[in-house]
């Protein structure tokens, strides 16, 4: 394990050089990505130079152990040491687990309206632009790929990108089904309602990662639709792809460019063709799969919005927070923090267990 340690601490050093360097201030895009990095590993490196100091004090208090006067306060310094290495070693495991190569790719994230009507595709936009705030307070970039809006604003459905190193490893734990209870805009009686939307974490895929076959791809063209007539095409702009082997549509119209939709459209069919084969694959790996915090099943309530009090709960987890205005301003991070740890101590226990 020193050996990995000592690894973490050159990388640590590395980035201090870099972010020192004028060459690299000049490359915003690059100085943030460091950044980032660098705050990422500030915890695992404060825990590896207290365990070194823990190493070094361990070894100092070996020799007052010969000393009849300091006998008995060497003995308790060094129990206490020594609990203190054990706990510093579970930490350090725990940031030292293999990492999923897939976590630092760009993520494709999809919102659909569930159970609630119109109040279900108001909750959707609420979930974008959370989510849109989020990615902007870690300096990831964003954009739309497709949207279908709705008569009062809401959404039926949006999918949208997020750039950035480790991108898909930060959004990845917002797979699954999200409850909201308030009372909707649309509610003349005043009564809570509950209301649900659903939302995927994609990886997004490269053309190496999966090479489609186009003949077994149909592809179709038709006008773009909106609500209210406004913001609908008079060409034939909007793109379907259909994989025929599979069944998995995608539709594509918020670009005026038929070339651009039909991009847009076989991206996400590719990532989410990528995703079946993960999934299929960590089905086999049933230790992997145990091992996860429910980061890929669509139908898993994973977290309720209450708005009567202010309440945000991870089911997952049980994490609990009254900030749900600051939730839905895109303060994720302690949250998303929790459900790292989480996934992280129950790949330990797997990898205890095997």
């Amino acid at each position: 394990m020193l050996d990995k340690l000592a690894r973490l601490e050159e990388e640590y050093r590395e980035l201090e050089a870099l972010l020192a360097d004028p060459e690299v201030l000049k490359d915003q895009k690059r100085y943030q990505a460091l950044s980032r990095r660098y705050a990422e590993m500030g915890e695992v490196i404060a825990l590896i130079r207290e365990y070194r100091k823990v190493l070094q004090d361990l070894e100092g208090v070996e020799g007052l152990l010969e000393d009849p006067e300091l006998r008995e306060v060497a003995k308790a310094e060094k129990e206490a040491l020594e609990a203190r290495k054990g706990v510093l070693e579970k930490e350090l495991e725990r940031h030292l687990l293999p990492k999923d190569p897939m976590d630092q790719r760009d993520a494709i994230v999809e919102i659909r309206a569930g159970t609630g009507g119109e109040e279900a595709a108001l909750f959707a936009r609420d979930l974008l632009e959370m989510y849109l705030r989020f990615a902007e307070e870690m300096g990831y970039e964003t954009e739309v790929l497709d949207s279908n809006p709705t008569d009062l604003g809401g959404f039926s459905k949006v999918v949208f990108e997020v750039r950035g190193p480790g991108a898909y490893g930060t959004f990845k734990y917002e797979s699954g089904v999200h409850r909201v209870q308030r009372v909707p805009a649309t509610e003349t009686q005043g009564r809570i309602h509950t209301s649900t939307a659903t939302v995927a974490v994609l990886p997004k895929a490269e053309e190496a990662d999966f090479q489609l076959n186009m003949d077994e791809v149909r592809i179709d063209v038709m006008r773009a639709s909106g609500p209210g007539g406004q913001g609908v095409n008079t060409t034939d702009s909007a793109v379907r792809v259909v994989h025929l082997p599979t069944g998995i549509m995608v539709t594509c119209q918020d670009s005026r460019s038929q070339i651009k939709n039909r991009e847009k459209a076989l991206m996400i069919l590719r990532s989410r063709l990528l995703e079946m084969r993960r999934a299929e694959e960590a089905e086999k790996l049933r230790q992997t799969r145990l091992a996860q915090i429910g980061t890929g099943e669509r139908s898993e309530k994973i977290r309720t919005y209450n708005f009567p009090q202010s309440r945000v709960t991870d089911h997952r987890i049980g994490f609990t927070t009254h900030d749900l205005e600051g939730v839905l301003s895109g303060h994720l991070q302690p949250l998303l923090e929790a459900l790292k740890r989480a996934d992280q101590e129950r790949q330990l226990e797997a990898m205890t267990e095997a």
